[in-house]
């Protein structure tokens, strides 16, 4: 992948300019086998050493590379683990590591339930309260949720603030519904190059997708399908001798 030259007319600054080629150069798997010293992105982008340690310095920040003195960058390899034995949310899984976690929320709208009918018990034109959220720990991000739930449940989530913290502690202190089951299931996937950017999911790699099914009491009240990705988490299920 070749690098894209420095606009030093553009407004936008240098390092956030090294930043965002560096990016799209991870997200095409280019660094998998080394990242670059900082003499040599100073002589690869013609920038000073200041304005390429910035741009690391930010890659460092997204848990993305880990850089010490005296030794080249690495990539960062960092792994949740999600335990299957309860009900679980990546709030809390990050919460519980120390991490920050946030969320960009890319649709809070009333819509027919289309494709989450069958799950949900209800007519395919019933009204349900869709919900879109990139999730990040960190600066980075980690999975794509998209969650429908019936209006006359749910209908209290459409003035929330939805930017972080798990989905059902808004749902049970908005709406009065407490999530207390459920299944869910996980397949493997490859990624389509838009999901793969918005991700920032290094070629090669796979994703895996969660459908679940939530439920209070016996009733259903979300289905969700989530995207997440297969490089930063991965699930654990523990037993007992029976």
């Amino acid at each position: 992948m070749a690098v894209v030259p420095l606009d030093r007319a553009s407004p936008v600054p240098l390092w956030a300019q090294v930043l965002a080629d560096l990016r799209e150069r991870l997200a095409a798997g280019e660094f998998d086998d080394g990242f670059p010293t900082d003499q040599e992105l100073q002589a690869e982008y013609g920038a000073s050493r200041q304005t390429v340690r910035e741009a690391a310095r930010r890659l460092q920040d997204e848990g993305v590379i880990v850089r010490a003195r005296g030794r080249r960058s690495t990539l960062a390899s960092t792994v949740l683990e999600q335990p299957l034995n309860t009900l679980y949310s990546l709030a809390r899984t990050a919460q519980d590591l120390g991490l920050g976690e946030h969320s960009e929320v890319l649709a809070l709208d009333v819509r027919a339930a289309g494709e989450a009918a069958e799950p949900l018990g209800i007519d395919p034109g019933a009204d349900v309260v869709h919900v879109e959220r990139l999730r990040f720990v960190g600066d980075e991000p980690i999975s794509l949720h998209r969650s429908w739930l019936p209006l006359e449940r749910a209908r209290g989530l459409l003035d929330q603030d939805l930017r972080s913290g798990s989905l059902y502690d808004v749902l049970a202190g908005s709406c009065g519904v407490r999530v207390t089951g459920g299944w869910e299931r996980i397949l493997p996937d490859i990624p389509s190059p838009d999901l793969r950017r918005l991700l920032r999911l290094p070629a090669g790699r796979a994703v895996l997708v969660v459908e679940r099914l939530a439920l209070a009491g016996s009733t259903p009240v979300e289905w969700r399908r989530s995207v997440v990705r297969g490089d930063r988490y991965s699930f654990r299920a523990d037993w007992s001798p029976t």
